[in-house]
């Protein structure tokens, strides 16, 4: 099974997020919000990716998708502190990219490249058609 990080600079995006593709899988996979800095503000806290890396310890890969550039960069200094399973940043879009990664991720056959390939193609999705 692969796990999804939503690593947003709000922590109340990351949740909205979460709760979007999880009713989105059924509830069917692991998604971790880890939005926000550790004060509450905006920005991002390696200690709540950390953590939200650590609740995804059991998976067989984890999908992170990010907001930001520096949201990548916090992800990448939590890596440096985590021994688990295979982690992977997502270029894709946070909320559409979430969305197919869900979709992706309840087959049972669902492998870490594929849920990333699935995120990938919300770059190519056109929302208004001109």
């Amino acid at each position: 099974m692969i796990g999804l990080l939503i690593v947003s600079h709000s922590a109340r995006l990351a949740e909205g997020v979460q709760e979007f593709v999880g009713q989105i899988s059924g509830g069917q996979i692991p998604i971790i919000a880890a939005g926000g800095a550790g004060d509450g503000s905006l920005g991002t806290s390696v200690e709540r990716i950390l953590a939200g890396l650590e609740q995804l310890r059991t998976t067989d890969g984890i999908l992170a998708l990010v907001d930001l550039g520096s949201a990548v960069m916090s992800v990448e200094t939590a890596l440096e502190h985590f021994s688990g399973p295979p982690v992977h940043i997502s270029n894709a879009p946070l909320v559409e990219g979430a969305y197919l990664a869900a979709i992706e991720a309840t087959s049972a056959t669902a492998t870490l490249e594929h849920v990333a390939s699935a995120a990938l193609q919300a770059r190519d999705l056109i929302k208004v058609y001109e």
